[in-house]
């Protein structure tokens, strides 16, 4: 030992830079007597260096420079060796202990914890790293980046240090703390705090080994403990200290640094809390801190909420309760914190015990759960949307966990107002919170509460009121998929719990329409989800049917389960039953149609008849219930072999043999004196049964045995050669006869020779019942000719006309036979049929050569309007099948389309026209401007009608928007039929928009023109019959309705229109229409060019026309909050388009304006007012920038700027007297001698603060106050008696004048006549 003191000294006596093995040599020393605790080698180095003049503080000074400066082994050797001296025995701990050594030790700790690159040069550094980006790309410089590799290795092993030297400094660091305490050194408590809370970090990266980052973790947690006692200073402060350093590692993402942060504070900081109340003060604030300091974005927001929650679990319930109403303070605060408490509250009331109250005395509604729970409901109220939606879907989640018991959900109910005695106020309602939530702007928003929809309908089964579940029903129809997918599953999810009629309706109404969405993920989920539910309820609600056959004394209500029989009743829904038939097809097609649902309609229909009859009622009166037939011939189509014969003969025999009471006859057969009401109910029921039993029939007939097959189509064959049937079962016989044929027949031609047969032989007699009825009335009429009336009244008498009848309902029946027929076989021979068809729909018409009723005095479109229509339907069938007779007959169809005054005859037109036009195209093209005339008709449903159909086949393209169509079809905008108003809404703002962006901006100028029925756009003047025709489409009139309904258009066009196209839209106005004007191609003196000019200032001055820098980015601003983007993109877009605007502004807008406001002060127009208002609002937003603008016309400049002065102060006064009289009305006014008169500065008071803040209308206010005084002065001082007149006051008199003077004083008078009177003016 005596050599190695002997060295120590020497090197600390040359006062050279310490080396390496001075520190080697005392470390030995110090090592072996702390080993030994044998301190006279030590004692010998202190007398050693004593000896030489040298103190301790020298030694101490060396070791903290070596800590300072060196490489990473030495300053950790250093800092090692620096400890171990301070637990050397009988050191002078007190005055050799520094705070700069200290630091420095702590500086060393850090220093070694840092990345080795960092401390090499940067030149290999930047090498290395340059290699490792390339990879394998660069193989050429593989073998120098693996020599930088070996270089930095070797540097580490020389500079770096080993985990056992860390681990050792560490330790003896927690042992020196015992020694040396640092409240008399804030700086180094601070450092040291700070240093050790580092280390764990700085360490995840820089250790290799799980074991020695643990070992280093625990000596980290061991160092801050031993901070944490009362010798180091006030624990109040030094666990603040301790907790402010380790709030960023708690808040990091999840590492093991993270782990270690909460680690210590729940396992270390809380339990000495107990024993300590400043520590345990410090710790009830940390989460409160953590609030503080959370980060904004999603994902480590969710990592703080769970850290924070991981602390407040350690703290005791009563401190909980207080950090959870710390959180509904903190809801009130700014958003960030909005956000957060809303995190937090569902994570507390699941992680705290006993939130709802339910096993204290005072009850839920004292709880703090409660508390927190109508704070989350508030939130969901948010004014901020992504607040909104956090909250919803939070209590969503809340309510899933929170109802795991029936007194939790019974209380779930009660706060949320879905009991039958609510807690909340009935706006405050969940259901009227979810009802507009479910009808937020915010996509985010809607998708939230629907979800919410779905969980409270499983959890807490819910009564959704109606209007909620019609707000439910209009998500389905969302524009954005995801929506529509969460309003399926919401709604199928209260369908499948709650089995209302209500709801049934809607689900009805709403979700089956969505298996024909043009997604094909919105028809996926359809079929996952509500297929699957509406299937899933059919055969549990028809298993408890089953359950409950045997018990037939039971009112029919009573044995159906609940629900079924509005279900089945409404899917013969006219709305209802098209989708309900795809449904069937969709789920057939991929087998998912169990049999059992076809056995379970049949026993149905069975229990029904049994239930029937076991109360002794006549069979002749029973009827299925409604949609159960329907519904089993749908299914048959894919379930032939589920069927039982036996049960469709049985029945098939049932609804033929017997009648209904008042059989459904056409109109003519049917007595006038029957109540029409009581007949349809019963026989439509009876006659529906069996056209949907013969469809049944053709579904299955594949099954059916020979001999019943062939009888049941000899039965149908007979039936049909009555012509007696409705024409609703007259279809449905044709077609099943026909399957009936097909599926029988050996093969194809035998099946097609089978039915050409029987369709022969129906033609043939089809055509003798025509040839009967028109020989009939051709007799009637000849012979009524030579007859007297008394002689027709008294002889005729009701026998003619009832047989008359009679025929005509056979041969009505048996033109729509012809009809059918020609539908299952076009290839028909029809040379008897064709004639007599058109014999019908021309009688009575100039034509006389082909009347075949030369003796009718009236034409069959008077007497038999039925068999009129029937046959007009009957040829469009025959035009359909042959193209030929299509060409010949088309004329005839527009012609009838133009003059039938038959609103169901022109209905039945343009449907047949609408089918013309997707068979023979270019034959109707020609005819399209005579069928949108239709538009325009009198009959709201021949509109309505004409809309729809003209609208699918402009989607389908046989259709294009060209010429007067668009144009005719702006009309149904403002259609007086509020339903063809929202079909054309739709129209124009989400087809339109999508199929054709750019047809609203091509056709914008030409509807200013067409809509006030001016042709001065097209130079010339239309003939009469077209004149007659624009009018039609036209809008014309300057009265406030046609303005308005012109507007209107306008601004549904300008709406579609991008941001560019509006800029170029302002363009075309100006340069088509006051242009025009300006260059007289435009009269001003015609009333309809005047209206077009009025009409181009009030669109140029609409809000819709204008460009803000967000016109066109709203859409995308709720896809960026989404995606998490930012709006750069759209706002420079928006500036660019600004400064467009103003470019064009300047050299195209305001030269227009100076020389149309010059033609119309010349003229004295009236549009002068229109144009200088039109003119302002354009410049409302460049009023400091009028005088760059308006350089060429300084005077119109001088009276925009008086416009506008005059505009606003005119708006201020009339807001002030608003105000005022507003005041005055609220409080008796008194007299100014009266002491209760409230003062101008009490009415200032009372004011508004946005109209307090605007010094022009606080002026015209006090102007108010100031006129309502003096007339109130005034009436007292006249105590309420009249000015006299000027007769009665003594004034003196006049001498008269001379002539020259009366003449001279006359003009005068006329001259103040004349005089403009400015101020009424402004007053107007």
């Amino acid at each position: 030992m005596d050599e190695t003191i002997a060295r120590i000294v020497t090197d600390l006596e040359s006062q050279s830079p310490i080396s390496s093995s001075f520190l080697k040599d005392l470390q030995v020393l110090l090592d072996y007597t702390l080993n030994t605790n044998d301190s006279i080698d030590l004692e010998n180095l202190y007398t050693e260096i004593s000896s030489r003049n040298l103190s301790l503080s020298s030694l101490t000074n060396a070791i903290s420079s070596a800590m300072d400066s060196g490489p990473t082994s030495i300053s950790i050797l250093g800092s090692k060796v620096y400890l171990s001296l301070l637990l050397s025995p009988n050191f002078p701990v007190f005055t050799q202990f520094t705070p700069m050594a200290f630091l420095s030790l702590l500086r060393a700790i850090r220093r070694a914890f840092k990345n080795p690159s960092e401390v090499l040069r940067e030149g290999t550094v930047s090498t290395i790293r340059g290699a490792k980006k390339k990879g394998r790309k660069n193989v050429g410089q593989k073998k120098n980046s693996g020599e930088s590799r070996d270089f930095l290795e070797n540097e580490v092993e020389e500079g770096g240090f080993e985990d056992r030297d860390m681990l050792c400094v560490l330790e003896r660091l927690e042992m020196v703390l015992g020694l040396v305490h640092l409240g008399r050194f804030p700086d180094c408590l601070k450092g040291l705090v700070q240093t050790v809370c580092d280390i764990p970090v700085m360490a995840v990266d820089f250790s290799q080994n799980l074991g020695s980052f643990r070992r280093l973790c625990d000596l980290c947690s061991r160092v801050l403990s031993e901070v944490l006692k009362a010798e180091h200073g006030n624990q109040g402060d030094t666990a603040a200290e301790v907790l402010k350093a380790l709030t960023p590692l708690i808040l990091l993402t999840k590492s093991q640094a993270r782990s270690f942060g909460l680690g210590f504070v729940v396992n270390r900081m809380v339990g000495m809390g107990r024993s300590s109340g400043e520590i345990k003060k410090a710790v009830l604030n940390l989460p409160k801190h953590m609030v503080r300091k959370a980060p904004e974005k999603a994902e480590p927001r969710g990592l703080a909420v769970e850290s924070i929650m991981e602390v407040v679990k350690a703290l005791d319930f009563e401190d909980q309760v207080e950090f959870a109403d710390y959180v509904v303070k903190m809801s009130q605060g700014k958003a960030q914190f909005r956000l957060l408490a809303v995190d937090l509250i569902p994570v507390l009331m699941v992680s705290v015990r006993d939130p709802l109250g339910l096993d204290s005395d005072d009850g839920f509604k004292s709880s703090w759960g409660l508390r927190c729970l109508e704070v989350l409901i508030q939130r969901c109220s948010d004014i901020t949307a992504g607040i909104r939606a956090r909250a919803l879907t939070n209590l969503a989640q809340l309510v899933g966990s929170l109802s795991g018991s029936e007194r939790s959900r019974a209380v779930l109910k009660e706060v949320m107002g879905l009991g039958n005695d609510r807690t909340i106020s009935s706006e405050g309602a969940i259901n009227d919170l979810l009802r507009r939530r479910c009808m937020d702007e915010k996509a985010a928003v809607r998708k939230a509460a629907l979800v919410l929809v779905s969980k409270l309908t499983t959890l807490l089964c819910g009564g959704l009121d109606e209007e909620l579940l019609k707000t439910v029903g209009i998500d389905c129809s969302d524009p954005l998929v995801s929506i529509r997918k969460a309003a399926i599953s919401a709604l199928s999810e209260v369908f499948r719990i709650h089995l209302t009629d209500t709801v049934t309706k809607e689900w009805l109404h709403s979700v089956p329409r969505l298996i024909n969405d043009n997604e094909t993920s919105i028809q996926e989920e359809w079929v996952s989800n509500a297929g699957s539910t509406s299937s899933s309820h059919y055969e549990s609600l028809l298993h408890d049917l089953n359950e409950k056959e045997n018990s037939l004394d039971m009112n029919i209500e009573l044995l159906y389960p609940e629900g079924v029989l509005g279900l089945l009743k409404e899917i013969c829904d006219g709305e209802v039953a098209p989708w309900v038939k795809k449904i069937c097809t969709s789920l057939g097609k991929k087998k998912k149609l169990g049999p059992k649902i076809a056995i379970d309609l049949q026993n149905i229909i069975k229990t029904s008849e049994s239930l029937w009859l076991n109360h002794s009622k006549q069979v002749e009166k029973w009827t299925a219930p409604p949609g159960s037939w329907f519904l089993l011939s749908e299914v048959s189509a894919f379930l032939p072999k589920a069927v039982d014969w036996e049960f469709l003969h049985h029945h098939w025999q049932l609804l033929d043999k017997y009648k209904p009471v008042h059989e459904l006859k056409s109109p003519l057969e049917q007595d006038v004196n029957e109540g029409m009401v009581d007949i349809e109910s019963n026989s439509l029921a009876w006659a529906g049964d069996r056209v949907f039993l013969l469809q049944t029939i053709s579904n299955v007939s594949v099954e059916l045995p020979p001999e019943p097959a062939a009888d049941l189509a000899h039965n149908f064959l007979k039936r049909l050669e009555e012509f007696n049937m409705h024409s609703t079962e007259v279809s449905a016989h044709v077609k099943a006869l026909k399957t009936l044929c097909k599926r029988k027949a050996l093969n194809s031609e035998e099946a097609d020779s089978l039915v050409m047969k029987w369709v022969h032989q129906l033609l043939s007699k089809a055509s003798q019942v025509l040839d009967m009825y028109l020989s009939k009335i051709t007799d009637v009429n000849k012979n009524s000719g030579f007859l007297t009336p008394q002689t027709r009244a008294s002889e005729k008498g009701t026998k003619a006309a009832a047989s008359t009848v009679t025929l005509e309902s056979h041969a009505i029946t048996a033109v729509y036979t012809i009809g059918s027929l020609i539908i299952v076989c076009s290839s028909a021979d029809l040379k008897a049929i064709i004639p007599v068809l058109y014999t019908i729909i021309t009688s009575g018409s100039s034509d006389r050569k082909s009347n075949r009723l030369a003796g009718a005095a009236l034409p069959l479109k008077k007497t038999a309007p039925s068999l009129y229509i029937q046959a007009w339907l009957t040829m469009g069938k025959i035009c359909l099948a042959d193209g030929k007779i299509a060409k010949r007959y088309l004329p005839l169809f527009v012609q009838e389309l133009e003059k039938s005054d038959c609103a169901a005859l022109r209905n039945n037109i343009v449907v047949m026209m609408g089918d013309f036009c997707v068979r023979y195209t270019a034959l109707v093209d020609c005819y399209m401007s005579k069928i949108t005339k239709c538009l325009r008709d009198t009959c709201e449903l021949v509109r309505r009608q004409t809309f729809i159909l003209l609208s699918r086949l402009l989607q389908r393209d046989y259709v294009k928007w060209r010429g007067v169509l668009f144009l005719r079809f702006l009309l149904c905008l403002v259609d007086d039929s509020e339903k063809i108003r929202q079909l054309a809404d739709f129209l124009f703002g989400n087809i339109l928009k999508a199929k054709a962006p750019l047809l609203a901006y091509n056709s914008f100028v030409e509807a200013i023109f067409v809509l006030n029925d001016c042709n001065a756009h097209t130079g010339r003047s239309n003939a009469q019959s077209l004149r007659n025709e624009t009018r039609l489409f036209s809008i014309r009139g300057n009265d406030e309705n046609s303005r308005s309904k012109r507007m209107h258009i306008y601004t549904t066009l300008l709406k579609q229109m991008a941001p560019e196209h509006l800029l170029a839209t302002f363009a075309k106005v100006c340069a088509e229409i006051l242009a025009a004007a300006s260059d007289s191609m435009l009269c001003l003196e015609d009333v309809t060019g005047q209206s077009v000019l009025q009409d181009a200032f009030i669109i140029l001055s609409s809000k819709e026309i204008k460009i803000q820098s967000n016109r066109g980015s709203s859409s995308e601003a709720a896809d960026v909050e989404e995606e998490g983007g930012d709006s750069g993109g759209a706002l420079a877009k928006g500036r660019a388009i600004s400064q467009a605007v103003r470019k064009s502004l300047v050299q195209n807008t305001i030269p227009i304006f100076i020389e149309l406001k010059r033609l119309l002060e010349s003229k004295n127009s009236p549009l002068i007012g229109s144009l200088m208002e039109c003119l302002r609002i354009l410049l409302k937003d460049y009023k400091n920038e009028i005088d760059d603008l308006l350089v060429a016309d300084r005077q119109l400049q001088k009276e925009l700027v008086y416009d506008m002065q005059k505009y606003e102060s005119t708006k201020a006064r009339s807001t002030a007297a608003n105000a005022v009289a507003t005041m005055q009305r609220s409080e008796a006014y008194h007299s100014p001698g009266d002491p209760k008169m409230p003062n101008s500065s009490a009415f200032k008071s009372k004011l508004p603060e946005k109209l307090k803040n605007d010094s022009k209308v606080a002026s015209a206010v006090a102007d108010a106050l100031a006129a309502a005084t003096a007339r109130s002065v005034l009436r007292q001082v006249n105590k309420g008696a009249c000015t006299p007149p000027l007769s009665a006051m003594g004034v003196p008199k006049l001498k008269s004048c001379t002539r020259e003077t009366a003449s001279r004083g006359g003009d005068v008078i006329e001259s103040l006549r004349r005089r403009q009177s400015f101020d009424s003016d402004e007053e107007n």
